[in-house]
């Protein structure tokens, strides 16, 4: 395993820029996603590490060596794809071993090691199997042994599992970080899908527009966002307009139309600046529905999302349209009804109120 070192890396194309002065670093043997919408960079910094793409500025740095002129045979690193890129008229065991053939090595050793490597993958047994006789999820996971049979330094995935189905993609995402953390390989994943970010990673980057917004582990990332764009595409929030009270070493207190004063803890304000105007942060499941009257905020219950055992509320405070999603015990709020909207203090952030891309 080695680490990734991004150094001020740009890349465009013509006048378009795709990456905007990159600077990361990915730690030996972390499993890091690079998070966010369709043309945010995320694959542009993959296939730049991967070598398929030359930046147009910058550094990049694989185990302490400048990589930037290395060709993508001479990188050691594992490539996994959204289609798989299997030989369809290769057996599994040819198509595991084929990057093999260019490493010398023995043909003992070649059958050894793809022996090995379909038992990382509970795939044992598969070697004269062609992958059309496979499912989706196994040729997947042949596309993985294949990656890391070579023992490369590094192992890239460009959103795996978006081509599977739901409950396939949640069993695999389970087995991939499994197997990763079985290896103890670098991994950088690239994915639009937050739940899968949230429930692999050891750091997630978020991005936007070719710049990274936020570098943290999946709790800090989703619980202390630094933009409106973070907090938006990490989950459903609230987000309201307020005005900074007060300051001290533990609080910032915050006073909006909605909740009136609200003390977020100081943890959970480091973007937001030293100016008057703020926006308070409320995930929608940190907001609990009461029957009315029993203080928080006043709402309406405009519709409701069931969900089997969780519903999700659309909700309206005034003017304000809101959400919350709550655990149902019993009966759920009907559309309609008039509610009393509660949070937890603790549970919310302040950030500043223009950041990120809209």
């Amino acid at each position: 395993m080695a680490r990734v070192e991004l150094k001020s890396v740009r890349k465009s194309f013509g006048a378009v820029v795709a990456v905007q002065g990159a600077d990361v670093v990915f730690e030996e043997g972390s499993f890091t996603t690079l998070l966010g919408p369709s043309g945010c960079g995320k694959t542009t910094i993959l296939r730049m590490i991967s070598g398929l793409e030359t930046p147009t500025d910058g550094d990049i740095l694989i185990g302490g060596k400048r990589i930037n002129d290395v060709p993508i045979h001479k990188r050691n690193l594992g490539l996994v794809f959204q289609n798989y890129a299997l030989f369809p008229h290769r057996t599994i065991g040819e198509n595991i071993a084929f990057g093999l053939k260019y490493r010398d090595v023995a043909k003992a050793d070649m059958a050894r090691k793809v022996t090995e490597a379909l038992d990382i993958v509970r795939l044992p047994g598969v070697e004269d199997r062609y992958p059309s006789q496979l499912s989706g999820g196994q040729q997947q996971r042949i596309a993985l042994a294949r990656a890391i049979v070579i023992e490369p330094d590094v192992l890239l995935l460009d959103e795996p599992l978006s081509a599977l189905d739901a409950n396939l993609r949640e069993e695999m995402r389970v087995e991939l970080k499994a197997i990763q953390d079985r290896i103890g390989v670098t991994s950088i994943f690239v994915t639009h899908d937050q739940s899968e970010a949230l429930a692999m990673s050891d750091r997630i980057i978020v991005m936007s527009a070719g710049r990274i917004e936020q570098i943290g582990a999946p709790d800090e990332v989703y619980n202390r966002p630094v933009s409106e764009f973070v907090a938006n595409f990490l989950g459903a929030s609230n987000l309201l307009d307020a005005q900074v009270i007060s300051r001290d070493r533990e609080h910032v207190v915050l006073e909006t139309a909605e909740f009136g004063r609200t003390p977020v803890p100081l943890s959970h304000a480091a973007s937001l600046g030293d100016g008057p105007a703020a926006k308070l942060m409320i995930r929608a499941e940190k907001l609990t529905l009461a029957p009315v009257g029993q203080g928080g905020a006043t709402a309406k219950v405009e519709n409701v999302d069931y969900q089997g055992q969780l519903a999700r509320y659309f909700l309206r405070v005034g003017d304000t349209p809101m959400q919350a999603m709550n655990m149902i015990d019993g009966k759920p709020f009907a559309t309609g009804e008039t509610v009393s909207l509660l949070l937890n203090p603790d549970a919310c952030a302040a950030l500043p109120p223009k950041t990120g891309a809209s």
